[in-house]
């Protein structure tokens, strides 16, 4: 059972009781619970932002947060691959999706770690060169190389797979269940319009144009 998940309810449902008092603005029950969540979620103030003042938009905030969140992964992936075999994060990160998905062509792998190809054949190639994984032409399309974990892979990944785990769970910082549910599912949305866009393998002098008509096209539905 999940105690943790359950304390944080306790307070809520405490939390609604002093302040749902007489006279009641809303049922004493499941109904008036959930409605009382609702009303906290939307009517919660804007958050305050360095620059806000000075004319700071919230685009530039996220821009900036994202950035810094990929940074403060990295730094605590470099603790990960401190004294081990592995040359970059990005090297049980791709060994990662091949446990975790199993055998996939080099464009599949590179491709869902959404990187560019010349970086993601250097990564696919250290791993060849180690041992971790082992190529094979693919029986669909002879011009492709489906990549596999070896033994050897499975070996290393899960010698390191405590501080992995460790790494992931910290980047998360003192974010409860219900803060890590709507994070997720903001983070969602914004991968859900972002993906199609890198899947179509845009020229970077068109990707921003097509960005934005994407955008725009999707509040005119709204």
């Amino acid at each position: 059972m999940n105690y943790e998940l359950l304390k944080n309810v306790i307070d809520l449902v405490q939390e609604f009781e002093e302040e749902n008092t007489q006279p009641l603005k809303y049922q004493n029950n499941v109904k008036g619970f959930q409605e009382w969540i609702t009303d906290r979620e939307t009517n919660k103030p804007e958050p305050q932002w360095e620059g806000k003042e000075l004319g700071r938009s919230a685009e530039s905030v996220i821009n900036t947060l994202i950035v810094h969140m990929n940074r403060y992964a990295k730094s605590y992936s470099k603790s990960v691959i401190h004294d081990s075999e592995f040359s970059t994060q990005e090297d049980f990160i791709y060994l990662i999706n091949l446990k975790a998905f199993g055998a996939m062509s080099k464009m599949e792998l590179i491709k869902k770690n959404i990187h560019e190809k010349p970086a993601g054949m250097q990564i696919i190639n250290r791993l060849i060169a180690n041992g971790w994984v082992t190529q094979t032409t693919s029986e669909k399309d002879k011009r492709s190389k489906v990549i596999s974990m070896t033994a050897a892979g499975e070996k290393i990944l899960q010698e390191h797979m405590d501080k992995i785990r460790k790494a992931t769970q910290i980047v998360t910082g003192n974010l409860n269940d219900t803060e890590k549910m709507e994070l997720i599912r903001l983070l969602t949305a914004l991968n859900d319009f972002h993906l199609p866009l890198y899947q179509k393998n845009i020229p970077p002098e068109l990707l921003l144009e097509e960005a934005i008509k994407t955008s725009e096209k999707k509040e005119e539905k709204e």
